[in-house]
């Protein structure tokens, strides 16, 4: 998986598309990421013995790694670019680059 934690995403389809945040979670067996203040969802929870008061909670749904996109260093304020992921080694390091540029992520 070439997306790791804390990295900037952009969203490629779906019905946020556009959209971009930062990768809070990432589930690596179901290939699935959850991204800060995207896809929230609402949990209607009901009254039980142990919490006796229902709620409404709202939380963030993870998105399948394939909607998701690297953003950009060099792209322009109004439009988010997505950028593709590669790998070059030096010495013992194995360092994520930007296909597009060369530089280092």
């Amino acid at each position: 998986m070439k997306l790791k934690k804390n990295d900037e995403v952009v969203i490629i389809s779906g019905s946020e598309k556009g959209k971009t945040g930062f990768i809070t979670k990432i589930d690596k067996k179901n290939n699935r990421v959850f991204v800060k203040d995207i896809n929230k969802v609402v949990r209607h929870r009901k009254p039980s013995q142990q919490n006796t008061e229902g709620s409404i909670e709202t939380k963030e749904a993870s998105i399948h790694i394939s909607n998701v996109a690297l953003k950009s260093k060099e792209s322009k304020k109004g439009s988010p670019v997505a950028s593709k992921i590669g790998y070059k080694f030096e010495k013992d390091k194995k360092i994520r680059i930007d296909k597009k540029t060369g530089k280092e992520i």
